[in-house]
């Protein structure tokens, strides 16, 4: 028999079921609540209220925790790799060797788009957003692929998800190259999923192209690292699209439009700009007295997180990764790279940050790290969304196949005007 939470309104008691997790909060619900009480909740931002049931990722801000299927992200981004983590997310299991080699070649193999898709491109303006281009572009997949798109049969649903792991960096790689001017470069298959993104971003058809293992290993990190992260807005919003019956492509459309966001995927270029806005180590101490004045617009990007109370533990990852590429590259005087260092050593010992825990988070050191891979700031968020793919996918797939889920209605606590009679124009 579930735990019981009591509620008095209006001189009556009610009886709320409470539900709990494998791990986490207890969970109160109130789907009974209007109905009993002819009352609703107001949770703005939907800071405490659990939209869904889910199996696929778990967060514990406060510890500073992040579990995909119950694996800790930093064990996966050590020692898997990515579509080792997107066959995780999607079927619950970690591959073995047939299952890897099988789910490899499948995505491997579909990374081409339908070739009258480059036509698209032509109809944005050169200087047009690489998102804004992902978003039509992934939208409009649904009308190249039409044997994907039934919701209801099982087989689609696989298929639609295979698709969009497998043709989302060549999306992204084509809008980097419209974007700058560049020919379109096709897919390889004898490279890997990180590999090939690098090769269709950076290689040109008068050059050989070679690519780093240890630069392709690091981007194969990032893309483990924001593979997915519970219920985020994007995801929310892919859910909440899901809902309404929606094909697959427009939903993860929706998903990249919200990602899109400065607050949501843009935090990393917004953390970088801030970096080069301070411009100098010496200057910190009078952006972060900035930081603390309330009357100041400025605000500490890279710092704190809507969910982890703690270190974020993608950020010790990040960092680690962050070396790496610029030891590689041979890049030893960056001078963001120094700005980054004492900052964080600053506002680690800060007693103002260390009382808000305001932690860096995987943003922070995000943005060096892809800009020292040779990606503009603009497709930061692209390649955010091209890592993310994999976890809305998870996430939709789960929502359709969980028959308690009803289409996406949330209230509202009105404040308008009550009901008024019309004024005739000529009375007003």
């Amino acid at each position: 028999m579930s735990d019981k939470a009591t509620l008095t309104y209006n001189g009556q008691q009610f009886e709320l079921n409470v539900r709990k997790g494998t791990i986490g909060p207890d969970v109160i619900d109130i789907s009974s609540l209007y109905a009993q009480t002819g009352a609703f909740t107001l949770d703005p931002g939907f800071t405490s209220t659990a939209s869904c049931e889910s199996t696929i990722t778990y967060i514990d801000g406060e510890a500073g925790i992040l579990l995909h299927r119950g694996y800790p992200i930093d064990q996966l981004a050590e020692h898997g790799h990515y579509l080792e983590t997107c066959y995780l997310l999607l079927y619950g299991e970690l591959p073995n060797e047939a299952q890897r080699q099988e789910f490899e070649d499948a995505i491997t193999n579909h990374t081409m788009i339908h070739e009258q898709m480059q036509k698209l491109f032509a109809g944005f303006r050169r200087d047009a957003h690489p998102m804004a281009i992902m978003v039509g572009v992934v939208g409009a997949l649904s009308a190249f692929y039409h044997d994907s798109t039934d919701i209801n049969d099982p087989q689609q649903r696989e298929i639609a998800s295979r698709r969009m792991i497998a043709k989302l960096p060549t999306i992204a790689a084509m809008a980097y190259k419209y974007s700058i001017g560049q020919p379109f470069v096709y897919p390889r298959n004898d490279l890997d999923y990180a590999s090939n993104f690098l090769q269709m971003c950076f290689a040109v058809p008068s050059e050989e192209y070679k690519v780093n293992p240890i630069l392709a290993r690091a981007l194969d990190r990032i893309f483990i690292l924001h593979a997915d992260h519970e219920q985020n807005a994007s995801t929310s919003t892919v859910r909440l699209a899901s809902s309404s019956g929606a094909n697959p492509f427009a939903c993860i459309a929706a998903g990249i439009a919200c990602l899109w966001g400065p607050a949501h995927g843009g935090a990393n270029e917004a953390a970088l700009s801030m970096l080069a806005e301070i411009g100098t180590p010496d200057r910190i101490p009078e952006f972060i007295e900035r930081a603390k004045d309330k009357n100041d617009p400025f605000r500490l990007m890279g710092f704190g997180h809507r969910v982890y109370k703690n270190y974020d533990p993608r950020a010790k990852i990040m960092q680690k990764t962050c070396h790496e590429v610029l030891n590689e590259l041979g890049i030893k005087d960056d001078p963001l790279l120094d700005v980054a260092h004492e900052l964080e050593r600053v506002a680690l010992s800060d007693p103002y940050f260390v009382e808000k825990k305001l932690y860096p988070n995987i943003d922070f050191y995000s943005g060096i790290t892809l800009r020292a891979l040779g990606f503009p700031v603009e497709m930061f968020t692209v390649l955010f969304a091209l890592a993310r793919t994999v976890g809305w996918i998870s996430q939709w797939r789960e929502m359709i196949e969980d028959p308690s889920q009803r289409i996406g209605r949330p209230r509202q606590l009105y404040t308008g005007e009550a009901q008024r009679e019309y004024v005739m124009p000529e009375d007003r």
